[in-house]
């Protein structure tokens, strides 16, 4: 049973005061930041910023990599972009790897079912063709002969 209140990372909850006290920042930072696009809270009805967890972590790490290793606020923007671009690659990758695996376990079941059906043609006392295959010679075409098993 899940709550029609329940809380993710991307919940917007924090108000700009809490967000800057969890952060270490001043609430005009936020703002700033907010301008620069390197962080987007969400928005409450009346149009006031409201902050996740996520939006407060990259708070952190925007002030982390400003003063720990004098990165300016573009090249942050620009880092920030490639560990989105990253993270949503690796989420492709993974979904892909998921794709391949459903991909042969079907190959292998198919694989299977041919192996069956070979097996039974084999074994079959009159060495027939278990499916219908159309006659390709010419000669019969020519004579307008019709092929009992065609059926276009």
């Amino acid at each position: 049973m899940t709550s029609d209140f329940e809380l993710t990372d991307d919940t917007p909850v924090y108000v700009i005061s809490v967000a800057a006290q969890l952060s270490g920042l001043h609430p005009q930072t936020l703002r700033a930041y907010d301008r620069l696009g390197l962080v987007s809270p969400g928005r409450s009805p009346g149009r006031g910023r409201r902050y996740s967890l996520r939006d407060v972590l990259i708070l952190r790490e925007v002030q982390r990599l400003s003063q720990e290793y004098g990165v300016n606020l573009s090249g942050i923007k620009r880092i920030l972009e490639l560990e989105t671009e990253c993270r949503r690659s690796g989420q492709l990758l993974a979904e892909m790897d998921a794709e391949i695996s459903q991909l042969r376990s079907e190959l292998e079941s198919t694989r299977a079912v041919a192996a069956r059906l070979a097996g039974l043609l084999r074994s079959r006392s009159g060495g027939g063709a278990l499916v219908p295959v159309r006659n390709t010679d010419t000669s019969s075409a020519a004579e307008g002969a019709a092929d009992p098993t065609d059926r276009s």
